[in-house]
């Protein structure tokens, strides 16, 4: 198997900055580079988020409706 080698950062930075030149050219390059990041969010507040618009019965019938049909096919 063959050894992967990296790109020292600076030649990486480089060649992606070129690329986006070439395909996008300055203004859009820069607009691109300028978005604002999305932040992503926390696992506990998503499940908070997902909590706060569960129906618990609709819920806990969904979840014990589809193991009362497995135990029954067995």
């Amino acid at each position: 198997m063959k050894a992967q080698v990296y790109l020292p950062e600076d030649v990486m930075v480089r060649r992606a900055l070129d690329a986006l030149m070439s395909a996008l050219g300055p203004v859009e390059m820069n607009r691109f580079l300028t978005l604002p990041r999305q932040r992503r969010l926390d696992a506990v507040q998503r499940h908070r988020q997902w909590q706060a618009t569960l129906d618990k019965d609709q819920f806990f019938d969904l979840i014990f409706e589809e193991t009362a049909v497995e135990t029954t096919e067995e």
